[in-house]
């Protein structure tokens, strides 16, 4: 990796800013494999710039790391969006420049993730493995669409980002960037992107990508977002599907210590962390519920558990002719 304005950064936690947080991570620590540290590639969601990865920046120390921020976020808020397909050209585009040899682990949360999904299936030659979170695919019901539509006449207000913060399980320092960034975000390009989403859908060529794939979804997400596993395994078989517990959709800021432990065991050896559930897994089924009739025959049971069965009458003997 070619060092940035980062270069020479220590373990220290970075001052961020909302704008301005780098870019380009190099790894400030032995991998503990003999060879070379690997890549890992954070793409942050719709309403967030790169400083969100920040948790994850301390704790891969021994990676090199890169917190791109997408067009029209973040240093990038005053570009237009261009689309999926060209937002993950731009992706590409910088892991190219900047790794030198092998794929990266791609981890791409909510819009990231979609943007990873593209950038598998047009550049699957640069991609090791795929982590993807919150990531819909199936499309947005028309309720939310409406909610989302009518929001955007918020997202000026400081006071809207800080209460969408709150709904995300953001505390501290984290509110205050967010908030500080969603008030610089255009609604044109709030729009733009609403409308590549909304419809759902994957990308073409995704079957181009032959790399493992973690999809997950925080248990306290809308139920969509898990809806979407069965496209996703079926756009990519190879597709493993889990469940977060108790997690609501920026849990990468909500639970970093179990974020970061999903994510390292994923990347070292393809290990499912254990606590995460699986949605295909049996359930246990439901004894059917008691229709009228059934309840009328119990009734009558209680009442006559066993029924008398009428005896038969005694046979009478027959009169003798002989007599």
């Amino acid at each position: 990796m070619t060092p940035g304005k980062d270069a020479g950064s220590t373990a220290k936690k970075f001052s961020r800013d909302a704008t301005d947080y780098p870019e380009l991570h190099p790894a400030r620590r032995p991998s503990g494999r003999d060879k070379p540290a690997q890549t890992l590639v954070f793409l942050h969601g719709g309403n967030v710039g790169n400083w969100s990865w920040d948790p994850q920046v301390l704790a891969f120390g021994d990676f090199n790391v890169l917190t791109l921020h997408l067009p029209a976020f973040g240093a990038r808020s005053e570009e237009t969006w261009q689309g999926l397909d060209s937002a993950a050209d731009d992706v590409a585009a910088l892991i190219a420049d900047e790794v030198s040899e092998g794929g990266v682990h791609l981890v791409g949360i909510s819009l990231g993730g979609v943007i990873a999904l593209h950038v598998a299936a047009r550049h699957p030659e640069l991609v090791e493995s795929l982590l993807l979170t919150g990531t819909p695919v199936t499309g947005v019901p028309a309720a939310a669409r409406a909610m989302n539509r009518m929001a955007l006449k918020l997202i000026g207000s400081e006071w809207y980002w800080r209460f969408q913060a709150g709904a995300y399980g953001m505390v501290d320092d984290e509110r205050e960037l967010f908030a500080e960034h969603g008030v610089l975000l255009k609604s044109e390009n709030l729009r733009a992107i609403m409308d590549d989403l909304d419809p759902g859908g994957l990308p073409d060529k995704l079957t181009n990508y032959r790399g493992p794939v973690l999809a997950l979804a925080g248990g306290k997400e809308p139920k969509h977002v898990q809806k979407s596993f069965e496209a996703l395994r079926q756009g990519l078989p190879q597709a493993v599907t889990r469940v977060v517990p108790g997690m609501h959709h920026q849990w990468n800021i909500e639970n970093p210590l179990l974020f970061n432990s999903v994510v390292r065991r994923w990347i070292s050896d393809a290990s499912i962390h254990q606590i995460l559930v699986d949605p295909q897994a049996a359930k246990p089924e439901k004894p059917a519920k008691a229709t009228k009739l059934d309840t009328a025959e119990a009734k009558l049971r209680q009442v006559d558990p066993q029924p008398a069965v009428p005896q038969a009458k005694p046979e009478l003997p027959k009169p003798n002719k002989n007599k």
